[in-house]
């Protein structure tokens, strides 16, 4: 029989496990050979020069080189390419023709993470970077009480930031996270709802919220609010009993075994939920993406890693596939006008479609204009002195559609992204969590 050919671009994307545990897999010399093939491919083809600045630098470093080729590119400056890809995930899932099932079988963005994990395991990484990445260990001294007072004090203190400047290499313009003694944890323990789960569809009926670093520390208010909207519509909420940090800025940072660390500890303590009948939940989508698709593919043996990724949902893919089966309550009291939404990199790559904007679009007297385009914002990527004003270069396009849309509302669903937006915004006007919105919505 005639073996037909198939173009890799006209099948879905197939994600390799990453074989982070192969001694090959940290060789530098193994390392180099890869990269200049899969920059030779990226040289040839340019799609995805309109994404991070790791293409337009890559590009550059090409066409200003003596051959005008990959192999005139000295190997030391590939670490410019790989230090401005910030994991977004974006190439390999909007762009890139030669993502497996291709015979060429390129995954730039964990191309860029082993050559991340090389440099960490070779000890090529600034103090700024570690501390900005050990989220639990900031969060937990920054959030004591007077201390996060202190520290968002400080934080707003132009001479302090000019020290965080020089000492840490902080952006002084950057917008820094604010820090809660009160945390979503405390604020929703001893909660116990009186509302009795019913599953519908793929649903249980019931979600747990892995709350994350972030929304527990820095923004506890859309945990209230998905409370609020969860409850509204007969859906009983509880929190994980424990957690640590996700592991998806150590991810970023190229520390493996601390994100193998963090998943030995949040692992079973989730798939205990799954098993007792919970469907999970973050209001971070880098938080769902990392146990939806970084764990699985690099524990693609381990069958709790398997249950906490079937069991997790983005809020909004839960909500509405609570609303195909006709159980999501569309009671509003509160049209919101014009809505600038953001759509997050680490949402969009979960492949769940626009979610946020269909449950937003429900809302009588309401206009969504989503934007799908890269924040630059990447948790640690816009405060970095060296990366800043990059970051603000990807964003002033969708700052551009916020102004030109006259938004009432704006903000994504990833915070961080949407206060980038904001601090480069500077029109007075706060960016809002989705959640947040739909609660304002149903008038709860």
């Amino acid at each position: 029989m005639a073996v037909t050919t198939k173009e890799g671009n006209l099948q879905a994307p197939t994600r390799h496990p990453l074989d982070w545990k192969n001694p090959d897999f940290y060789d530098k010399s193994s390392l180099e050979t890869e990269l200049e093939r899969v920059f030779d491919v990226c040289h040839g083809c340019r799609r995805c020069v309109g994404l991070c600045q790791s293409f337009p630098i890559l590009f550059d470093l090409v066409d200003e080189s003596p051959t005008l080729e990959v192999d005139g590119v000295k190997k030391e400056d590939y670490a410019k390419v790989v230090d401005n890809c910030y994991l977004c995930d974006l190439c390999f899932m909007t762009k890139c023709p030669y993502v497996p099932p291709h015979e060429w079988n390129l995954d730039f963005p964990h191309l860029m993470l082993r050559a991340k994990a090389v440099n960490y395991k070779n000890g090529d990484v600034k103090l700024r970077d570690r501390i900005l990445t050990s989220t639990d260990v900031v969060g937990n001294l920054a959030g004591i009480p007077v201390v996060a007072q202190v520290v968002n004090a400080a934080n707003e203190f132009a001479p302090t930031r000019k020290v965080l400047e020089a000492t840490l290499g902080v952006h002084p313009d950057a917008k820094l996270p604010k820090y809660y003694s009160n945390t979503l944890r405390k604020r929703l323990k001893g909660h116990k709802s009186e509302l009795v789960a019913e599953p519908v569809g793929k649903t249980k009926g019931k979600l747990a919220l892995f709350a994350t670093c972030y929304m527990n520390r820095n923004e506890p208010g859309p945990g209230e609010d998905l409370l609020a909207v969860l409850e509204h519509n007969g859906i009983p909420m509880t929190i994980a009993t424990q957690e640590k940090c996700c592991g998806m800025p150590k991810l970023e940072l190229g520390n493996l075994e601390a994100v193998a660390e963090n998943k030995e500890f949040n692992i079973p303590i989730l798939a205990k939920m799954v098993d007792e009948g919970w469907d999970l939940t973050a209001l971070v989508p880098s938080c769902v993406l990392m146990f939806k698709q970084e764990l699985p593919l690099m524990f693609p043996d381990d069958p709790d890693v398997q249950k906490v990724k079937n069991a997790f949902y983005d809020p909004f893919e839960y909500l509405m596939l609570r609303h195909r089966e006709g159980k999501l309550k569309t009671d509003f009291e509160q049209a919101l006008g014009k809505v600038s939404y953001h759509a997050a990199c680490h949402q969009r790559v979960q492949n769940i479609g626009q979610k946020t904007r269909e449950t937003l679009a429900l809302i009588p007297n309401t206009e969504v204009e989503i934007i799908e385009r890269c924040s630059g914002h990447d948790g640690t990527y816009a405060v970095k002195k060296e990366f800043h004003e990059s970051s603000v270069k990807i964003v002033k396009p969708v700052v551009k559609r916020v102004k030109d849309f006259n938004a009432d509302h704006y903000g994504s669903d990833c915070a961080m992204a949407g206060h980038h937006i904001e601090n480069i915004l500077d029109n007075g006007k706060v960016a809002e969590h989705p959640i947040t919105l739909l609660r304002l919505a149903y008038g709860i």
